[in-house]
Formats: C-alpha cells, structure tokens, sequence
C-alpha cells in the first residue's frame, strides 16, 4: 500500500532530523528528558492528530496519570493531590522544557505512600473481620474522595481489605463441605488468603524501577492523543517483538487491565485457549495455578505484565484459570500450554444445506499476509480458491464469516472486494498534510457473483470493517450481526526510537506506536467510532457490554470526506424484502429473546457496584445470581437441523491427519448450534429466492 511507503518515507526524514537528537542534547545528560524530547518530536511531526499542548491537555495528563498510578485512591491523600495541583496547567510547558519535576515529586511520594500502606494492611489483617454487621462496599472508586487523614486512610483500606477477604471467605466456605472448620477457622484462612495475595502484588510493586514508573508516566501523556498510541519501554518493546513474530508459547489469548481486573480482551485463533473452547472474550483471571501447585497465585490487582508473566510457560506445561465469567459466576479452566498454530489463522470452508439448496459458508480469522512476499499464502488468494472450491460443489449462495476478526493487511482487503466486484473503489485513506489515496480494484473478473452475506460482530474490527463497508456501499451483500463493528477506523505504525539518536550512552530508548492514518468508506463516511452498522441487526451477549472504541479513552473522532464514484450492483436481488423478512423471523426466535435477556442480565451484573459486606446478605446475593444463571443454561443447548461438511480436499487430508478431522469436526458441531449461522443461511436462501422471482419478471418484461 503506497501509503505504507509514505509512512516509511516520514520515518526517514524523522530520522535525518534526528542529527540534533544525541545523548548531549542535555547540560545534564538524562534518558527520561531525552525520552520526553523524542515522543513529543515523533507525535508532533507524525501523528495522524497533533494535539496541542495546552492547559486542558495538561489537565487530562495530570487526571489520567495519577488515576493510572492510584485508582482505588488508597495511597494519595487530599494533602498530596493539592500539592501535585500546582502543576495541574503546567504540564504542557513541561513537555516543551522537557522538564520532569512533576513526575519526581509525585513518583518520589508514591514510593512513600506504598511503603505506609504496607504497614496498614498488615496491621488491618491481623484482626479478624466481622461479617455479621451490616455494612456495604462501592467499587465505584473513580466517585471516592482522597481521603484527609490517616484515620479515613485506615478506613478506606480497612473495607477494601474487608470486601476481598468476604470473597475469599466464602470460597473457603466452600471447600468446607464436611464442616470440619469453624467460622473463625474459616475466617482466618481467608483472611490470610488476603494477605498473601497483597503480599505477592508489593513483590511486584517492589521489583518496578523508576523506568516502569516513568513509562507509566510516558504513556499517559501520548495515550491523550489517541488510545492505540502506545510507548514501548525496552522490555515490553521486546515482547511486542515476540507476539509480533507469532513465535511464542503460552494459552494464545491477548489479555488487557482495567481496574483490579486482568480481563480476556481477544482469543487467537489456533492457540491452545482457542482449542479448549472454555476462556471467552470478558472473562476476567483472578487466580493463576501452575501444575503441581496446590494454591495459586491472585493477579487482581496486579500490574498486567506480571500476570501475564504466570499465564505465560513453557510449552507442554499445564495452567489452572479461576475466572469470573461474563455472567459473574466463578470457574476453574485448565489449559495445556502450546505454541499458536498459525495454521488456525487461515480461511477455511464448508458446505451446508438448507431447504434443498447447499450452501457455502468461509470464516476469515484475519487478513494475513506474507509481508515479504506477497505472492505466497495471503488472505486473499485462500479466499479465491475456496471459493472456486465451494463452486465446484455446487454452491447457490455464500456466507463469509469475519466475527472476532480484528483486522490485518488493507492490501488483502482491497484484493477479496474485487473477488465480488467486477472494478472499482473499495477504501479511502487519509494521512494528516497529504491528498486522500483511494485503493481500487482493478482486475475487472469476479469469483463469486451469487448471493452473499457476511457476519460480523463487536469483535470484527479495522480491515474486516473496511471490507464490510465496501460491500454495503456497493449493495452486494447483506451484512449481518451486532448493531455496529468495533469502530477502529485507523493505522498504527511502530517507530524505534533508537533510530533517532547518535551516540546514544543511555541504553535502550523503546519504541513508540502511534497514529498515523485513517481509513474512510467510498461513500465518504469513516469507519471510525460507529463502525459498519448491520442490516440485519442480530443480538448477541456482548449487545450492552462496553466493547469497542467508542468505549476507550480519547478516541479520534467520526468524520465524512468526500465520497467517490462507485456504482452499485447491478443485480436482481431485493435487499429490503429479505431484510423484512429477517426481522420478523428474529422477532419470534425463542433463541435470540433468551440471548438478548442474557445479555442485559450480564450487562446488571457488570454494572454492579455495592456490595453487602455481611456474609449471610453477601451469600444470599450470589446464591440468587447463580439460581438465575440457570435459566440461561439452555442457550448452549440450542441446536440446529443444519449439516455442515468439509470439502473432497480437505476430506483427502484428514484420512492423514487426525488433528485436523477433530478440528473440523469441532468447527462443523459449533456452527450446528449456532443460531446465527441459521439466520445467515435463512438470509442466504431468501436472497436466492429473490433473485429467482425478479430475474423471472426482468425476463418476462425483455420479453
């Protein structure tokens, strides 16, 4: 993509300019202003949205950072923060002076606040709780107030110690099935279960150094541009290397921290999470267990690199989750630890039939690409060849499946549009100073000129928007699924800021991610923030969760430029009466009435936030939660008529690889249950039969 090459041409030119960047910039030689002189330079000069440094700018940092190093508002007190305040509007200027003052003092007395809470709770968990009063606790930690004194210091620590150790009770009460401990018995071993965990979690806090502290600084001022620009210290720049590579061992699940709470963000598809089919998208890890252990380690709390440090093992080695699932009840999953089979990643087909006609159905986990030659295995030459594949079999109408697909190469994108199109635009791209460049396909064959829908979800993201917008403006599918896509309607590209200093004494200076482009549908909209909203709106678990990027912090903001000329398909299928159609079948579906009840259930629970801290009440609450879970059960009982086959090719491989025969097996049993595969196919056949009748009535008329 040409703009890829201007991007690359932007860093060339940084890194001439860099010539005045060496580790003399300064009278007094210092890694963090010579860091602060090359993030502010960087998103400045490339940066898809320069931000102008100014006291709201300067506010925001100020908020943002001590919220990020203090959330539960547990080490600061009024004193501190009114003392900080004198640098509330400064912080700009700072930036310009490269000055570090502000993060000194609050750093330095961070470390101070730390070492007095070890003393408090320790003194707090050394006396028993009494779970017979009743009291209550919010986790609604963003409305607190810095406390004034030390006594509502103890206080606040005094609750929160109180609420995790409730939890930790009646775990303990319930491993007692034989009633063999008291509950002042029971009560001990959770409160020191408590302790413990706090204990681990000041480990870690021990082990950062002032580079941890200071990337954490780092990061809130250029996350205030946009939530993907991102500063990689050296060690985690090491590990995005890694996961980058795809060379690397653990469960295969990308993880994210909000709040306390270590949080399943994405699955990779192949990886051995993927394979056990239990950890789904918003569970949250509260207890990591390695084989052979009899307790486990908490991660609440902890900073997400660490727990991910005990997720993370060797391969062939053995992990026990506890998860709080998305509807709140508490599990234990294990996982063998694997490599991610990249293999996993690819396009794969099947075959169904539906009312006598068979279908096609292709999911897409990504856009990939062989970045070095682009000629070898990609997205979309697997997709042509599966489709001519399905076509062999004998195919009336195609579903291509691009949930959870969270992007990947724009080249592939443009590639697979032109697999149903016969030319045309298919995306614009917009660099901040440069003229719109619009990506066309140009190869006027089409592949697949049939019936075609294609499913989306919260998860379908980046490239799998770009793709479904083209489709929809064109009028050449009918997209199916959640209210919106994820909304990331923009590029990020990584930079080395090694390569910007000469002579550099300072060691290793990281890398930065920032914005640098941003993606715009052919009729001119932006897929950024709403995404590409569905035609046929479906309901689904996640329907009233906060998932996409509307949800995070400074996200850049919807725009329309101008559109190009496209024209639509020229087709006899009739759009509106299938979408009608649709609708009222999902009306009186029993399976997507229980699914959206599910999901505002989730949706009460996950926005709970006061807690009874008197055991019977406390119980009673979580009893009730699991008894109404039951009704739920059902909705993986849902099954339908559907048979789902694999293609001659790849039945011919399986008669050597077992491995693969139980995959399929597993994916073809999946798509059985799912209800939206069924809609898809119901859509599928009702276009097919659209397109029969009016393509009857333009005959008759040419007749």
């Amino acid at each position: 993509m040409k703009g890829n090459y201007k991007f690359l041409l932007l860093a060339l030119l940084i890194a001439f300019a860099s010539c005045s960047f060496t580790s003399k910039t300064f009278d007094d030689p210092d890694k963090d202003k010579l860091l602060v002189q090359l993030i502010t330079y960087v998103l400045d000069q490339g940066h898809f949205n320069p931000q102008e440094l100014n006291d709201d700018f300067s506010t925001n940092v100020f908020e943002d950072y001590l919220y990020q190093i203090d959330p539960f508002k547990r080490y600061f007190y009024q004193s501190d923060i009114k003392e900080f305040e004198v640098y509330k509007n400064q912080l700009d200027d700072q930036l310009k002076d490269y000055d570090i003052a502000f993060f000194n003092l609050t750093h330095e007395r961070l470390l101070q606040r730390i070492e007095e809470s070890k003393q408090i709770y320790s003194e707090i968990l050394e006396k028993p709780f009494d779970f017979t009063q009743d009291e209550e606790f919010s986790t609604d930690y963003e409305s607190l107030d810095y406390v004034k004194n030390k006594r509502e210091m103890r206080e606040r620590w005094r609750k929160q110690l109180k609420f995790s150790t409730i939890a930790n009770y009646d775990d303990v009460a319930g491993d007692n099935e034989n009633k063999l401990q008291d509950e002042m018995s029971i009560e001990a071993e959770a409160r020191k279960d408590t302790k413990q965990a706090l204990d681990e979690l000041y480990d870690f806090i021990d082990d950062r150094d002032r580079n941890d502290w200071f990337a954490v600084y780092i990061n809130a001022i250029v996350e205030e541009f946009d939530p993907h620009t991102f500063y990689f210290a050296p060690e985690d720049k090491e590990r995005f290397d890694v996961a980058m590579s795809g060379n690397f061992e653990g469960i295969g699940a990308r993880l994210q921290k909000k709040m306390d709470a270590i949080t399943v963000n994405e699955i990779i598809s192949g990886g051995p999470a993927w394979r056990a089919n239990e950890l789904e998208v918003g569970d949250q890890i509260i207890k990591v267990r390695q084989e052979g252990e009899e307790e486990g380690v908490k991660v609440v709390g902890m900073p997400l690199d660490d727990a991910i440090k005990f997720i993370k093992g060797p391969k062939g080695t053995v992990v026990t989750l506890t998860l709080k699932k998305v509807d709140g009840t508490i599990e234990d999953i294990s996982i063998r630890r694997d490599v991610v089979e990249l293999e996993e990643t690819y396009a794969k087909s099947s075959t169904v039939i539906k009312d006598d006609k068979k279908f096609g159905l292709i999911n897409l986990p990504k856009f990939y690409i062989n970045f070095e030659d682009y000629n070898k295995r990609n997205a979309a030459s697997d997709i042509k060849q599966e489709i001519e594949r399905l076509k062999e079999e004998g195919i009336q109408g195609l579903v291509l499946d691009l949930r959870n697909n969270g992007g990947g190469s724009l080249q592939t994108v443009v590639d697979i549009v032109g697999l149903f199109i016969e030319e045309g635009p298919v995306v614009q791209v917009k660099t901040t100073g440069e003229p719109k460049e619009v990506l066309k396909d140009t190869d006027k064959s089409i592949v697949w000129d049939g019936p075609l829908v294609i499913m989306v979800n919260e998860l379908s993201a980046s490239a799998s928007e770009i793709l479904a917008a083209a489709m929809q403006d064109y009028k050449r599918a009918i997209i199916i699924g959640s209210k919106q896509t994820y909304g990331k309607g923009t590029v990020q590209n990584v930079l080395d800021l090694n390569r910007m200093v000469r002579n550099n004494s300072n060691g290793d200076m990281g890398a930065l991610k920032f914005t640098t482009q941003k993606f715009y549908r052919i009729n001119g909209g932006s897929t950024q923030l709403e995404g590409v909203k569905s035609d046929v709106v479906v309901p689904d678990r996640y329907s009233f969760i906060d998932i996409g990027e509307k949800d995070l912090e400074n996200p850049l903001p919807w725009d329309k430029i101008e559109s190009v000329d496209y024209e639509l398909w020229g087709n006899y299928f009739d759009y509106d009466t299938t979408i009608s159609k649709s609708q009222a079948r999902m009306a009186a579906n029993e399976q997507l009435k229980l699914i959206e009840a599910n999901a505002r259930w989730v949706k009460k629970i996950r926005d709970r936030e006061i807690y009874s801290l008197n055991y019977d009440d406390y119980k009673r609450e979580m009893e009730l939660n699991e008894e109404e879970a039951k009704r739920f059960d059902q909705l993986s009982e849902y099954k339908t008529d559907l048979t789902f086959s694999s293609l001659p090719y790849e039945k011919n491989l399986m008669q050597k690889d077992s491995v693969l025969k139980e995959k399929r097996e597993r994916w073809h049993l999946a798509l059985a249950k799912d209800v939206y595969v069924e809609e898809a196919l119901n859509v599928l056949n009702d276009l097919k039969m659209t397109y029969a009748i009016k393509n009857k009535v333009a005959t008759s008329v040419k007749d």
